[in-house]
């Protein structure tokens, strides 16, 4: 079954097309990723998807309603974790997730929510008083306290520690496994690639690649090398001379040389002989299999170029 479906979906606000015919669909139990840059579209269609914004064309279905339009027989279905809150800071943790409770027929009881999202010993402290990553558990426990069908994470684990970032995947896992279905925007593409089923690249306004995260990798087909340029050489020199040494296409992002290849013992060969030539040391020398986040770069590189 599916629980979100948009086809053909478009949001122009003047001659600027944020959204520009996108189409997608997600099953239910499913975790989809909606990624791309800042100002790519995909916060917008997710407004849309809440109920938030309406659209200028197309349609967008949550578990069969247009949210636009949506009762209560939808609202009390869904789940929504904000970019950012407006929860009081004068509230206690306890006082607000059994405010928020309330408005829901069917819900998650206090112990169990704070349990879920590792706050037991911050129950009955302020909201203000918390830290940044605290305050973003208690935007989680909000979004799961109406035990929702369709839950929006939008940069949920914002803020986080790592081990926070591990407990909040644990959590979504088991979510999933209850059968909610889950629209997750994130710029941590470790994030996605660990917890996605599928993945929508969002640029311009458009969808411009879509499958698995073994899909998009797959397609790139390559082993990435990657190493520190040394202070001696000038990173806007970098690319075209080390695109020509490794036989490769090079990104220099700062120091960082990365390039994607599909003979990594001869490019490694290559680049320590050009770094013994030069007197010089590679420093992080890596080689290491295409990641989600390499896919996400390549693809956004691409849109980007005229």
């Amino acid at each position: 079954m599916v629980a979100i479906r948009v086809a053909d979906l478009h949001k122009h606000y003047g001659e600027i097309h944020a959204v520009d015919g996108v189409s997608f669909s997600v099953g239910e139990g499913e975790v989809y990723a909606l990624l791309g840059e800042n100002g790519a579209g995909k916060s917008t269609t997710v407004e849309i998807l809440e109920g938030h914004r309406r659209a200028t064309s197309g349609t967008a279905t949550v578990l069969g309603h247009d949210p636009t339009d949506a009762d209560r027989e939808l609202r009390d279905r869904i789940g929504v974790v904000l970019q950012s809150s407006g929860v009081e800071g004068e509230f206690t943790v306890r006082e607000v997730v059994e405010l928020y409770s309330s408005v829901y027929r069917t819900r998650r009881g206090l112990d169990e929510v704070v349990g879920l999202v590792g706050l037991d010993d911050q129950v009955d402290q302020r909201v203000g008083s918390l830290s940044g990553g605290q305050r973003r558990r208690v935007d989680l426990a909000l979004g799961i306290v109406g035990r929702p069908d369709v839950l929006f994470l939008d940069e949920p684990t914002t803020g986080f520690d790592p081990a926070a970032r591990r407990r909040s995947w644990d959590l979504v896992e088991s979510l999933c496994d209850d059968g909610v279905t889950v629209l997750l925007t994130t710029h941590y593409l470790d994030e996605a690639e660990r917890l996605a089923d599928r993945v929508g690249v969002l640029a311009a306004g458009r969808l411009i690649a879509e499958g698995t995260p073994a899909e998009l990798i797959e397609g790139i087909s390559g082993t990435v090398v990657s190493f520190m340029l040394p202070e001696s050489v000038a990173p806007a020199d970098a690319a075209a001379t080390l695109g020509a040494v490794l036989g490769a296409e090079v990104r220099v992002s700062g120091r960082l040389v990365e390039a994607t290849v599909d003979r990594p013992t001869s490019t490694v060969h290559r680049a320590t002989g050009w770094a013994l030539d030069q007197g010089i040391e590679l420093e992080g020398l890596t080689v290491k299999r295409a990641s989600l986040e390499d896919v996400y770069l390549q693809l956004v590189e691409r849109a980007a170029a005229p």
